[in-house]
């Protein structure tokens, strides 16, 4: 996926991702696909407990930047018809593969979020969970989650709160102690040693670029590990106890004007 259309970024996450894959996400994605709960985040705080999504049976959702599409088969479990978007083909190739494991089929598109090959107004939600809400250049992939979107269709979206990755140094695990400042180079964060390419924008810029894209902010929730996770489910860029403390991931909910 080479277009001149698409940002640098796309070319070098889909590299990175396609190690990370490798190296664990295929070998994790059987037990994510069997879930029965849907959750969100590192430490899987329980979509029951939160009531982001509601009741989504019979509703057409995009999850963009799906990866092994584990969150689009959880929706589809719930009576949803999903269509799942990611740019990197070996991410695609087990959630294929999952697919034909499970008996959970639904679309899977390979793009990325900053350019969807999907009609206008087709989907009554967008999603993205760690997806395109964190690799994809922000500007493009809400733009595009609004020309997929009917008029009042919902936005919900989980990604690194701002505070976790100002508290975040180089290598290893968050700090209890600002790291790094608000105001310089905070958008777009290429982490030493890695291939791949994030964004974090501060609240403010995500409430200016969501506006400007047509979408009124329902809500803001600031997730904090339950008490009763003692382990990860993925990563551990912050550990369980800090994260008790601060919120370490930022899931906001937006509505299509």
């Amino acid at each position: 996926m080479n277009s001149p259309d698409l940002p640098d970024s796309v070319a070098r996450n889909i590299a990175d991702w396609t190690k990370s894959n490798a190296a664990c996400t295929d070998a994790k994605a059987p037990e994510a696909w069997a879930s029965e709960e849907i959750t969100w985040g590192v430490f899987g705080v329980p979509e029951a407990e939160l009531g982001v999504l509601g009741d989504v049976a019979g509703l057409d959702v995009v999850e963009l930047g799906c990866g092994t599409a584990y969150f689009s088969a959880w929706l589809a479990k719930c009576g949803a018809r999903p269509v799942g978007v990611d740019p990197t083909p070996a991410q695609l190739a087990t959630a294929r593969r999952m697919q034909t494991e499970t008996g959970i089929e639904f679309p899977l598109v390979e793009a990325a979020a900053e350019g969807v090959p999907l009609p206008d107004a087709s989907f009554d939600l967008a999603l993205s969970e760690y997806g395109a809400s964190l690799w994809a250049v922000p500007e493009r992939w809400l733009a595009e989650a609004a020309r997929l979107l009917r008029p009042g269709g919902r936005l919900v979206f989980l990604t690194n709160s701002i505070l976790v990755i100002l508290c975040s140094p180089d290598a290893g695990v968050a700090e209890e102690r600002l790291l790094r400042p608000q105001f310089d180079g905070l958008y777009r964060i290429e982490w030493p040693g890695e291939i791949g390419v994030e964004y974090h924008p501060t609240h403010g810029q995500w409430i200016h670029l969501l506006r400007e894209n047509g979408f009124d902010v329902e809500a803001l929730h600031e997730l904090q590990a339950p008490e009763a996770r003692t382990t990860h489910t993925f990563y551990d860029f912050v550990t369980i106890d800090w994260a008790r403390k601060w919120p370490s991931e930022d899931l906001w909910v937006a509505r299509r004007r």
